[in-house]
């Protein structure tokens, strides 16, 4: 069985001003449905998160790997 993909790249700090976590662009109740979210969603989810962290004017990331 492989394992689940996740965008986290364990910087876990939420921003305060647009409420996503700073390092893989997901907002708490994202996080805390991860575990419930088949894998096409969770790859759905993904695709959005360097779009969300470029609009933040951070790097965006390799959702596939997990880091800039």
């Amino acid at each position: 069985m492989s394992t689940p993909s996740s965008p986290c790249i364990g910087v876990c700090t939420i921003d305060d001003g647009h409420a996503l976590c700073l390092g893989c662009g997901r907002t708490l109740d994202e996080i805390a449905a991860w575990g419930t979210l088949s894998e096409p969603q969770r790859r759905a989810l993904m695709a959005e998160l360097p779009a969300r962290l470029a609009a933040d004017g951070r790097p965006a990331l390799d959702a596939e790997a997990g880091h800039p």
